[in-house]
């Protein structure tokens, strides 16, 4: 190793990680070195690549609107902001929108959420059951009293290219990346003072951030830290359809399944019930849920979809916060330089750029300064004072 002592290290490297990395790097009042440690540089088993890769500014939390607000900002940006070079990436965000859709008893929600997300300034239509007929031939409608379209801002994109763009851009900004795995992390008082690493190498460090993902809270073991977040596997399966569907956006229907093009064909996906979704770390597909929810449920709202044939799936994890389902971003009261920007609950790569920008300002600063994400830190957790995301997909 060229060094062992270093101003920030960061465990993982992924989408989270890496956006730390490259605003670190890129904010001119910070003058420290980086070392990003991540333990697979194929990133084949990371949330960031295994996810559905969509953003979304439908949320019920303001703060969760806000980070993906920038987050589009960041991709419209994309290209140049990261360019190496001669070399643009390009994340291929398409502005495809979400559309919620809610029956009568989900009306109350619905309403109360579009409410909080256009006094944000989030582009939301509320479109009446006719209103969704006309627009979506191709849906039924009858048993739904309205759905939330997302006009601007919202859609998907390639999740590996925005993530491989940041890390390639903090890398020619100085921060050096190697392919390893934190063993142990030394404390001294409220201090982390260094990490261990699986071959061998002890490093020292003046701030320690936690973006590892699911393996978060064994890093926070490490130093004595319970952090409330789960692994929970979430299968994706991609189908062709025979019928042509115009014009469709990301739906997530009443009952939660959700489903969106992807280039000839859609992907969807919906999380399992509550009683059946534990703590799991490996990668079977639940095929169970296309056979016995999924296709029903999508077949009942678009009858195209009678006869589509699902062609692959895989599966990843949620990192889910089990109190609330909103990230915990920032430092434990017990430890000043540890940060912590974990249990996204599935909204991670999204919010990624706004969480690496919060990070970098942690570290540089001491403090937020371009977006508040102070209610998002530990005090709700040791306190018991849930800030519940009614939107989780």
């Amino acid at each position: 190793m060229s060094s062992s002592v270093y101003d920030v290290i960061i465990a993982g490297g992924a989408a989270v990680g890496s956006a730390a990395a490259y605003f670190l790097s890129a904010n001119p009042d910070f003058h420290g070195t980086v070392l990003v440690v991540e333990k697979d540089f194929s990133y084949s088993h990371c949330a960031t690549t295994l996810s559905a890769a969509s953003i979304r500014h439908q949320f019920s939390t303001p703060e969760n609107i806000r980070m993906s607000q920038f987050g589009t900002q960041f991709l419209c940006e994309f290209s140049t902001r990261l360019a190496v070079g001669r070399e643009q990436p390009d994340a291929a965000f398409h502005e495809g929108g979400y559309l919620f859709l809610a029956t009568a008893a989900g009306m109350a929600v619905l309403n109360d959420n579009h409410a909080i997300q256009t006094s944000l300034g989030a582009d939301v239509a509320l479109l009446d059951a006719g209103e969704l007929a006309r627009r979506y031939p191709w849906m039924r409608t009858d048993d739904l009293a309205a759905g939330s379209l997302g006009l601007s801002g919202e859609g998907w994109l390639d999740a590996y290219g925005m993530m491989q763009g940041l890390r390639k851009k903090a890398i020619a900004q100085g921060v050096r990346y190697i392919q390893s795995q934190v063993t142990g992390l030394r404390r001294q008082g409220k201090r982390i003072t260094g990490v261990d690493l699986d071959d061998g190498a002890s490093l020292q460090c003046g701030t320690f951030i936690n973006a590892a993902g699911t393996g978060a809270p064994g890093l926070a073991r490490m130093a004595g830290i319970d952090l409330p977040v789960q692994a929970r596997k979430r299968s994706v399966f991609y189908f062709d359809c025979p019928t042509s569907i115009a014009d469709c956006p990301l739906v997530v229907d009443p009952g939660g399944a959700y489903f969106r093009p992807e280039g000839m064909g859609f992907i969807c996906g919906i999380a399992p019930e509550e009683s059946n979704d534990p703590e799991c770390v490996d990668f079977d597909v639940q095929y169970d849920l296309f056979d016995d929810v999924l296709w029903p449920t999508l077949a009942a709202r678009v009858p195209a979809f009678e006869a589509i044939r699902c062609t692959r799936s895989w599966a990843g994890h949620y990192d889910m916060n089990t109190v609330d389902q909103n990230a915990i971003i920032g430092a434990h009261p017990a430890l000043p330089n540890m940060l912590f920007a974990n249990g996204f609950s599935g909204h991670g790569m999204q919010q990624s750029p706004a969480v690496g920008r919060a990070l970098s300002e942690l570290v540089t600063w001491g403090e937020f300064r371009t977006l508040d994400l102070s209610r998002l830190g530990w005090a709700r957790i040791l306190e018991n004072r849930p800030i519940i995301e009614k939107n989780v997909v």
